[in-house]
């Protein structure tokens, strides 16, 4: 199987709980396949990212899908597939994280928009010092944007964990904090904390109260 492509659009007329919901009650893997298929560009890269090594991101990969149909019989129907698959895949890089001792990520570069909360939507570039670039500024935009990859791998895994799932993912606080068993009002205090020490950090401040934080 490659994820090195886009994803192509497959099966569109169907829903992801949909498709779950057919799997579970028929048992038909084509339905499973179809998943597989949908989400082997995206999940891999977020899995590549957030392990920073390829072959471990494939191994994830494939365990989750395997967890996934060895948990079917878990999954509550009309149940929100994309929180259920993301729970999954990130408890299985953790898990390859301990196992390995591997504790490394990746840049962050990708603007979202997600909603309207307080953090929410808002690019690590703006918080970060400077303006936006001008076409003159792209090098020094890069050079920035190497500082915050440098700083983010630095984040304590708890932290680092939500910059990944709101930042790259555009994933929302409520499906964050179902995705890492943790109530939203922690979601946000990691992401505060965790922006907090990036925006100290780029200014070549170190921030003593990190450890202290959840």
């Amino acid at each position: 199987m490659s994820f090195h492509q886009p994803r192509k659009i497959v099966d569109s007329l169907k829903s992801d709980e949909e498709l779950m919901e057919f799997f579970c009650k028929t048992g038909d893997e084509s339905f499973l396949e179809q998943l597989i298929k949908r989400y082997e560009y995206d999940l891999y890269h977020y899995l590549r990212r957030f392990l920073g090594d390829a072959q471990l991101a494939e191994d994830v990969f494939q365990n989750t899908f395997l967890q996934i149909y060895l948990k079917s019989s878990q999954y509550e129907i009309g149940r929100r597939f994309r929180p259920w698959l993301y729970m999954i895949a990130t408890n299985q890089a953790i898990d390859h994280q301990r196992r390995n001792k591997r504790h490394k990520s990746a840049s962050l570069e990708k603007d979202v928009q997600t909603g309207s909360d307080t953090l929410e939507g808002i690019s690590l570039l703006e918080i970060l010092p400077g303006n936006s670039p001008t076409p003159e500024e792209q090098l020094e935009n890069q050079e920035r944007k190497n500082e915050i990859h440098a700083c983010v791998n630095q984040l304590p895994d708890q932290l680092r964990q939500v910059v990944h799932l709101v930042y790259y993912e555009g994933i929302k606080y409520r499906e964050v904090a179902q995705i890492l068993h943790i109530p939203v009002g922690t979601v946000k205090s990691r992401l505060h904390t965790a922006m907090k020490h990036l925006a100290l950090k780029i200014r070549g401040i170190d921030d003593l109260s990190l450890n202290q934080e959840e």
